[in-house]
């Protein structure tokens, strides 16, 4: 076991995947800072375990070994740091580190903004990572195999293609066992907005993420200027090149890093993780664009989540960039990229802290969005000079999704303050309802009918979760969060006499379950701040519900696209092999 009282470490990662390259033609590679942790052969930490069998040949492939991470002295160091194109592309223990870096940087990226550790979505501590599980276009999460599995393909060159060396394949797939370990329930059978949720999040993140990495940005950016025809230049030789004004438009700024991007892979990895990631950001805004055919379908409807808010990153993106371009025609191209990546790391805080405030499930857009609003508002009162929230507010509402909350003249969306006075947790203790299920569960059971729970329905404290999230000023914000579910099995002929409409063509043996709860949101002192509650006879929204899931197939027993990660991606590649028509 290679041990060590370092708290961080720095890992070579490909830095997007192997066709973004150096000026010198090198594949680019960027280290990755993760947490320290004592490691056995694999890598095999606490968190993550890479497994390096091969389904398709039976194979085992050998373990990176762990003591290749520390020098004679003791010291950490990292194996890969001048590994070579043909070592990154072909050396399977190059892969193993890879995923183990990628995969870790990923989960502690949700944990420094959620302010506590992550769960994953199964029982148990460990993640398994298999980088070369089997030989096919495909990628995913399995949690009934606690596992993420990457394959591989011969790609058009007749070269072989690793999803595992794709940063956003993997952040992609890392994302999804992260909130199927926050909000367990958005895998369940629900609306057209929570099944594509999983998808889009997970495409945010992955973007985003990307993002954060300047070297990444810097390359994109240059690339786009050359295929422009742009002139780049520099002061004395050495320096940073300088980059063209007119190349940093909203316009520009979406092909240089969404779409000029790696281009050649991006159509190799299309049949992975479909062209959403390259296309999304050009879609074209309309208030009635989920109501379409088209967009019902979740993986679809998932790009217009990923739209919204990539759309929103530009603009703040652009807006930064404004008080430098009264500079002159150029710019530094190592300024403009440092100013995407705060502003997409910035953003990608607010979404994953963000889920810490939605429903437990049934998840529509519009709860997510006053979920983000809210999470920024509470570590931030103003909006500050680059308007983070008013850049949501509108590009979301340009794809007609409005916040579930109409929030204040002040603060537009957020989530309303609990009107549950205060006095109901008098009985609660402190210390307990902290972490304590049960704790959690007699306030719910002494406040019922205040927080409208459904006295009739079986009742559950899912989790407990203290926090602390430090704002942008030094703030710090501690919190408890819970999920409290209810649920209700009836039969479709019993609906009516909970008022819920039975779908049109369901017959009346057919059984049926309702599930509502809510969130709960205590502060530092044990008072309840938010009630975010989906109530479990909602007779709107459990209507449409059911009658979604009917006309879906659902109750056939086509229950593969609703949750299943291992379908709903060979869904993604059979789609992707299909070009779209423009829209």
């Amino acid at each position: 076991m290679a041990q060590t009282t370092a708290r961080t470490r720095r890992l070579t990662v490909v830095a997007q995947d192997p066709a973004v390259c150096t000026e010198q033609g090198r594949i680019l590679c960027v280290p990755a800072e993760i947490p320290a942790e004592a490691l056995d052969p694999g890598p095999w930490g606490h968190r993550v375990q890479v497994i390096d069998f091969d389904a398709t040949t039976n194979q085992l492939l050998a373990p990176l070994d762990a003591g290749a991470y520390l020098d004679r002295a003791g010291n950490l160091i990292d194996p890969f740091d001048k590994a070579s194109d043909r070592t990154i592309l072909t050396d399977p223990q190059f892969h193993a580190q890879n995923v183990y870096a990628t995969v870790t940087q990923t989960l502690a990226r949700f944990e420094r903004s959620l302010g506590r550790r992550v769960n994953w979505g199964f029982p148990g501590h460990q993640l398994r990572v298999a980088p070369h599980a089997f030989a096919d276009a495909n990628a995913f999460y399995a949690p009934n195999e606690r596992a993420l599995f990457f394959g591989y393909f011969t790609g058009q060159h007749n070269r072989t293609i690793f999803t595992c060396l794709s940063h956003d394949v993997v952040t992609h797939e890392t994302t999804h066992a992260l909130l199927d370990g926050i909000r367990t329930r958005f895998t369940d059978p629900s609306s057209p907005d929570q099944a594509a949720f999983h998808e889009g999040f997970a495409d945010c993140v992955a973007l985003l993420s990307v993002f954060a990495q300047r070297e990444v940005v810097e390359k994109a950016l240059q690339i786009s200027a050359r295929e422009k025809n742009l002139r780049m230049t520099k002061v004395q030789r050495g320096d940073q090149p300088l980059i063209p004004v007119d190349a940093l438009t909203r316009d520009s700024l979406a092909e240089s890093v969404l779409l000029g991007l790696a281009d050649e892979m991006g159509r190799e990895l299309s049949a992975v993780r479909g062209s959403a990631l390259r296309r999304s950001v050009e879609l074209e805004a309309s208030k009635t664009i989920l109501d379409t055919p088209e967009f019902t379908e979740p993986h679809r409807r998932g790009e217009v989540l990923v739209a919204a808010v990539m759309q929103s990153f530009l603009e703040v993106w652009a807006t930064r960039l404004d008080s430098l371009r009264r500079y002159g025609s150029f710019l530094n191209v190592n300024r403009v990229a440092e100013e995407g990546c705060a502003a997409a790391d910035y953003l990608l805080t607010m979404l994953i802290r963000s889920l810490d405030y939605t429903p437990p499930v049934h998840l529509q857009f519009g709860d997510f969005l006053s979920a983000v609003l809210t999470a920024d508002v509470e570590v931030r009162d103003d909006d500050g000079p680059y308007q983070y929230r008013a850049s949501l507010l509108s590009r979301f509402a340009a794809f007609g999704i409005r916040p579930a909350s109409p929030g204040t003249t002040q603060q537009p969306g957020v989530w309303a303050r609990s009107s549950v006075v205060e006095t109901t947790n008098e009985r609660s203790h402190f210390d307990a309802l902290q972490h304590d299920p049960d704790e959690v569960f007699a306030f719910v059971w002494e406040n019922r009918e205040a927080l409208k729970f459904s006295k009739d329905a079986y009742t559950r404290v899912l989790s407990v979760r203290p926090c602390v999230r430090v704002g942008p000023d030094g703030f710090v914000l501690r919190e408890t969060v819970a999920e409290v579910m209810q649920r209700i099995d009836v039969t479709a002929g019993e609906l009516a006499s909970l008022g819920v409409k039975r779908p049109r063509g369901m017959t009346a043996p057919t059984p049926v379950t309702l599930n509502g709860g809510s969130t709960l949101i205590f502060d530092e002192y044990g008072r309840l701040k938010f009630e975010i509650h989906n109530d479990i006879l909602d007779k709107k929204r459990q209507s449409a519900r059911l009658q979604y899931l009917f006309d879906s197939g659902y109750f056939d027993g086509d229950t593969a696209a609703f949750r299943p990660f291992a379908e709903m991606h060979r869904r993604r590649s059979v789609s992707a092999a299909v070009p779209h028509q423009g829209w």
